[in-house]
C-alpha cells in the first residue's frame, strides 16, 4: 500500500511538471455583479460578469502567491494567466500593486502592453473591438518580480457571455532560468541607453531565456533578479538566497518546489560579482567560487533528476573578466567532477550595455544550437 501511494504522488508531480497550468481549488461558479464604475455602467456595452481571480477556468502558470485564492499575487517574470471568453471586450482587474508591473495582454496572438503600477488607481484595463465569438487571453507578466507584484482579480465580460477553460498546454519539458538581469530581459527594449526608470521597455517575453524555452515547446520558470550576485552584487540579497523563494526577499516564505518540477536547469550568475566591486574599486570577491558551488548543489538537493547547465555570459565580465572566467571554471570543474548531471555553456556574443531583443535572438540561437546537440535532450524531440 506504501508503495502505491508513493507511485500516485511521483504520477502527480511527473504531471505537474509537464502541463503546469494550475486552477485553484476555488469558486465553482462565477459571479454576476455590477461593475464599480458608473461611468462603465453607463456606457452601452458595459461589462457586468465579473469572473473572480478563483475560478477554475483560469489557467496559471509561474510562481505565484495563492495564499488569497481569489486575489493571487503574480510575482515572477514570464508567469502567465490565461482562460478562454466570448464576446468584443473584456476588462482586466488588478488590485494592490507595489512598484511597477507590466504585462503582455494577448488576445489570439494580438499584444497589448498592460501597466499596473503602484501609485496610480489601478483602473481595469479595458480590451475593446475583439468582434464576437470565442477568444483567448494569454496575460504574461514581462517586467521583473524585483520591480513589483500585483494582485490579480480577474476579469469582467459582458453579461451572459461564456467563459471556457483554455485547451491545456501540452509541453514537451520543463525548464527553469536562475540568473539576473541578462536572464530576466532587462532593458532589451531600450534605445542606446540602459534605464531603470520605467520597466515598460524590460520585456520577459523576448529574453533569451523565453526564446529558448518557446523553441523546444517547454513550459518555464524565470527566477531571475536584476544585479544579484553569488557573493555581491547591485541589490542585498544573494543569489543562494532567493532562487527558492516566493518573493524576491530573503524573508519571503519558501516557494513550494515540489508543485513544479523542472527537467532542465539553467543558471547564468557572474557579471554583478565582477562589476559590482570593479565600479567600487574592490577586488573580485574570494568567495564566489565556493558560494557557486553551495547553490548549484541545493539547486542538485531540490531537483535531484534535473540536467543543469552552468552558463557564463551575455555582457562583458562574462565574456571579457579574467577573475570571473577563472573563478567560474573552477566552480564547474569542481561540480562537473563530481556529478555527471551537470554541463556548461558559455555564449559567444556579448555585449557592452544590457543585451537588447536582438541580441536575446543571437544568444537563444547560440543556446539553442547548442542543446539540440546534447545527448540530454534527445528524450524531449
Amino acid at each position: 500500500m506504501k508503495n502505491l501511494k508513493a507511485l500516485n504522488l511521483y504520477l502527480i508531480l511527473a504531471l505537474l511538471a509537464l502541463s503546469s497550468c494550475t486552477t485553484g481549488p476555488r469558486l465553482a461558479t462565477t459571479q454576476d455583479v455590477p461593475s464599480k464604475s458608473t461611468a462603465q455602467a453607463a456606457q452601452p456595452d458595459r461589462l457586468a460578469l465579473r469572473i473572480p481571480a478563483g475560478d477554475a477556468r483560469f489557467c496559471y502558470e509561474g510562481r505565484i502567491d495563492f495564499s488569497n485564492t481569489n486575489a493571487p499575487v503574480v510575482i515572477w517574470q514570464a508567469s502567465r494567466i490565461s482562460i478562454d471568453f466570448e464576446g468584443s471586450t473584456i476588462r482586466l482587474l488588478f488590485d494592490d500593486a507595489k512598484g511597477q508591473n507590466f504585462f503582455n495582454a494577448q488576445v489570439d496572438g494580438s499584444n497589448t502592453v498592460v501597466e499596473a503600477n503602484e501609485g496610480i488607481p489601478v483602473s481595469p484595463a479595458t480590451l475593446s473591438g475583439l468582434g464576437p465569438g470565442r477568444h483567448h487571453l494569454m496575460l504574461f507578466k514581462r517586467s521583473e518580480a524585483n520591480a513589483g507584484t500585483v494582485q490579480f482579480r480577474g476579469i469582467e465580460i459582458a453579461p451572459r457571455s461564456k467563459v471556457w477553460a483554455p485547451a491545456p498546454p501540452h509541453y514537451k519539458l520543463a525548464m527553469e532560468f536562475i540568473g539576473d538581469s541578462i536572464t530576466v530581459g532587462a532593458c532589451n527594449e531600450d534605445g542606446t541607453t540602459d534605464q531603470w526608470d520605467d520597466r515598460r521597455t524590460h520585456n520577459c517575453a523576448l529574453s533569451y531565456a523565453t526564446l529558448t524555452a518557446t523553441a523546444f515547446s517547454a513550459d518555464y520558470r524565470n527566477i531571475a533578479v536584476s544585479g544579484m550576485g553569488i557573493a555581491i552584487g547591485w541589490v542585498p540579497m544573494k543569489a543562494g538566497e532567493i532562487w527558492d523563494r516566493l518573493y524576491p526577499d530573503t524573508n519571503s516564505p519558501p516557494a513550494n518546489l515540489h508543485a513544479w518540477t523542472p527537467n532542465v536547469v539553467f543558471v547564468n550568475f557572474g557579471e554583478n560579482d565582477d562589476s559590482y566591486p570593479k565600479a567600487h574599486g574592490q577586488p573580485f570577491p574570494s568567495k564566489f567560487t565556493d558560494g557557486y558551488v553551495a547553490l548549484i548543489h541545493a539547486i542538485r538537493t531540490a531537483y535531484p533528476d534535473a540536467r543543469i547547465v552552468l552558463l557564463r555570459g551575455g555582457m562583458f565580465g562574462g565574456a571579457q573578466s579574467e577573475p570571473l572566467r577563472k573563478a567560474w571554471e573552477s566552480a564547474v570543474t569542481q561540480l562537473e567532477a563530481a556529478d555527471n548531471g551537470f554541463s556548461h555553456f558559455v555564449f559567444n556574443h556579448w555585449t557592452s550595455t544590457h543585451p537588447r531583443v536582438a541580441d536575446d535572438r543571437i544568444m537563444a540561437n547560440e543556446l539553442i544550437a547548442w542543446l539540440k546537440q546534447q545527448p540530454f535532450m534527445q528524450a524531449y524531440r
